[in-house]
């Protein structure tokens, strides 16, 4: 049998040490997270600071009533003329004679507008309205359109029942903004590059019509979005 001898010394430091009570934790002051700042009104604050990525545009293309040269973007909001006809349905909605498309809703009351980059094309461009219940095969629908109409450097003005009437901007339109007013009977081009009140149209709307488009060109026609933004209404 062994034994080992300690220090008389080094056991009572041992012994003392032993028999300490641990030390309380030090409290961190500031370690809570600031809870109300990260979560408080969260939904709205994810909204507002989305408003930065997120686009809306007030019209949309209709790709079932697009004729099968047009290319759409995926987000139907632009339209060019490819030369190359697609292998789609000939469903009655769709045009076939003419390079044109639909907006995806109409309108029958109210006041409306969109804003339309025409860009550089001088193959030919028309923004306007049309009946919903216009056929949309051969030629005949463009005696019930209201439209703007651009081909090779000249601009004009044709709607059912009037005269075609020619005119010349200052500039060669870039932007331009079609705005309905369908309770008045109104159809108004505005040059959105120099705020220019160009023409309207007045008739008396009697039925929904659709945004209008035309394009033979490749350079698109694209719908310009608009700006959102988010508002807090106080209630007294």
């Amino acid at each position: 049998m062994m034994f080992f001898l300690f220090p008389s010394q080094n056991f009572k430091s041992t012994e003392k040490q032993a028999q300490l009570k641990p030390k309380d934790p030090e409290k961190t002051s500031g370690a809570l997270i600031n809870v109300v700042k990260h979560l408080s009104n969260l939904k709205f604050r994810v909204w507002e600071n989305m408003q930065e990525i997120l686009q809306y545009t007030p019209v949309t293309l209709d790709p079932n009533t697009a004729h099968p040269d047009l290319h759409l973007s995926d987000d139907l909001t632009a339209v060019e003329d490819r030369k190359q006809r697609s292998s789609l349905p000939d469903n009655p909605e769709r045009f076939d004679k003419w390079e044109c498309v639909l907006g995806s809703e109409g309108f029958n009351s109210g006041t409306h507008c969109w804003d339309v980059q025409v860009g550089d094309s001088d193959d030919g461009w028309s923004l306007g309205v049309i009946p919903e219940s216009v056929t949309r095969k051969g030629i005949s629908f463009w005696g019930s359109v209201w439209r703007l109409y651009y081909v090779f450097g000249e601009y004009q003005i044709r709607c059912p029942g009037q005269p075609v009437l020619s005119f010349t901007p200052k500039e060669k339109l870039q932007r331009l903004r079609v705005q309905l007013d369908w309770d008045r009977g109104k159809v108004t081009f505005i040059d959105l590059l120099t705020n220019t009140h160009l023409l309207t149209i007045t008739h008396t709307f009697t039925e929904r019509v659709l945004p209008f488009f035309w394009n033979r060109s490749v350079h698109p026609l694209r719908i310009l979005p608009v700006k959102t933004s988010v508002t807090v209404e106080q209630h007294s």
